[in-house]
């Protein structure tokens, strides 16, 4: 396999390069020295910026993109064999690389490279793990999948040999990386397209665990079900975190939840108190989250002081329970769930703050989802005083598998709740503005592009 080596900047071509997590590598290539070019179907702001800072974007792949001089391709999970510059690239001979490859390959150029996995939780606990790293000054580079307002984007460029990174199962794409640190968060079942059950998902991160090396530390949630199948005889150090295993080494202890449902706790480091955090993000799960982040800072030698000073700067990332405004006295949020655990713990911070009703706009993502967790987005939306559903965010799949997203709204209904399935944003934004009251909470959710619906609401 190709090497990334950043002491022999050379000339790469990124096929999607307008990807949130392709964009932001390709712009860590170019401030170390690369000469980036990259294609997209689209134009956006993302790839607005590569251009500013010096990147040769093509709107349109096309085989003519692949110019004489580029020495690597690197390409999306999305991009399909036949693509014409995928095609181009193999008749010319030029070594291809994943994302994750290329992701894999930058990992091993950093001494301490952080990769936090887990079904769900990543991207906010990369971000905390940011926060406190660069509060502390340890000047890491990251690589993010959401929007820091910290550091004005989903990317920074460090100055020390320290990486911090989200690592995503998908397609086992994290089995590329080289971590010296691991998280697991938690290990459910999702991408059904992809796995088989989730024994086999289990077994993705029982071999992403086994990357560690000697010497290297995994940090896992104690709470994960046969956590030892996981961490048998594993050659790197392991810690553990948990908000009620008494046997943890990592513990919060005395949660508080304050009126807008963020979480202030005691951190016991086994058996021993170090001090108390608050955090200015709502909700238990992300009291979970913070341990975690702890547990990396004080395996660097992170004081809980120095800590606490990060978790003040951490407000949020983009589409995790983001304000997003208020209409006619209606509070508009909106959060990037797509899982039923990640609705139950959005819901249920959601209660915690609504004056009056919860209106929920859910966007299904993937058809092989919908079907396979049917049953627990019924039961999780169910949290919700009033669901409106969208059609369902297609992504990578084709509608073949005779599920809609009228199926939730049935059975919704079927439990003796208010749902309603409408086609189109635009339906949806007139039955909101119909429906909607003053004091009431409304929050767009799913990994599509369900925000644009609140987006529009502000804007009327």
């Amino acid at each position: 396999m190709y090497h990334i080596d950043f002491q022999k900047p050379r000339r790469v071509h990124f096929i999607g390069i307008g990807g949130i997590s392709m964009s932001g590598l390709a712009e860590i290539l170019i401030t170390e020295g690369f000469r980036v070019s990259g294609s997209d179907s689209v134009r956006s702001h993302l790839t607005d910026h590569l251009i500013s800072l010096g990147a040769e974007i093509h709107i349109g792949q096309r085989a003519a993109n692949i110019a004489e001089d580029i020495e690597v391709v690197v390409y999306t999970a999305a991009i399909r064999p036949d693509n014409e510059e995928y095609q181009a690239a193999i008749q010319r001979g030029l070594p291809v690389l994943s994302r994750a490859e290329l992701l894999g390959q930058m990992m091993k150029n950093y001494r301490a490279a952080i990769a936090v996995s887990g079904t769900h939780g990543k991207t906010s606990t990369t971000a905390m793990i940011s926060e406190i790293l660069m509060t502390a000054g340890k000047e890491p580079t990251i690589s993010i999948g959401g929007i820091m307002p910290s550091i004005g984007g989903n990317i920074r460029v460090g100055k020390s040999e320290c990486f911090v990174t989200e690592a995503c199962e998908y397609t086992n794409s994290f089995l590329h990386f080289f971590p010296t640190t691991a998280v697991i968060l938690n290990v459910r079942e999702d991408h059904m397209d992809f796995f088989r059950d989730l024994q086999e998902i289990r077994d993705s991160f029982r071999q992403f665990a086994e990357l560690l090396p000697e010497g290297g530390l995994l940090v896992i949630n104690r709470d994960i079900p046969e956590l030892e199948e996981l961490t048998r005889d594993l050659r790197c150090r392991v810690k553990t975190y948990s908000l009620s295993a008494p046997d943890a080494d990592f513990r919060a202890v005395n949660v508080v939840l304050d009126e807008d449902a963020c979480g202030s706790f005691d951190v016991v480091k086994r058996g021993v108190t170090m001090g108390r955090i608050r955090l200015k993000v709502p909700g238990t799960h992300n009291v979970a989250n913070a341990l975690a982040a702890i547990a990396v800072a004080d395996s660097m030698g992170i004081g809980l002081d120095e800590m606490q000073v990060g978790f003040e700067h951490y407000t949020g990332v983009e589409r995790r329970f983001e304000k997003k405004g208020v209409v006619g006295g209606v509070e508009v949020f909106d959060d990037y769930a797509h899982h039923p655990d990640e609705i139950r713990a959005t819901l249920t911070m959601a209660n915690q703050v609504k004056k009056k009703k919860l209106w929920c706009v859910f966007q299904p993502h993937t058809y092989t989802r919908t079907r396979a967790f049917l049953k627990e987005f019924i039961e999780a939306l169910a949290m919700a005083d009033e669901v409106v559903l969208a059609k369902i965010y297609a992504a990578r799949e084709s509608d073949n598998l005779g599920v809609s997203s009228e199926d939730i709204a049935r059975g919704l209904r079927e439990k003796g709740k208010k749902a309603v399935y409408l086609e189109s944003f635009g339906e949806i934004e007139d039955f909101l503005l119909q429906h909607c009251v003053h004091g009431d909470l409304l929050i767009t959710m799913g990994a599509g592009d369900v925000v644009k619906v609140g987006e529009a609401l502000l804007g009327k």
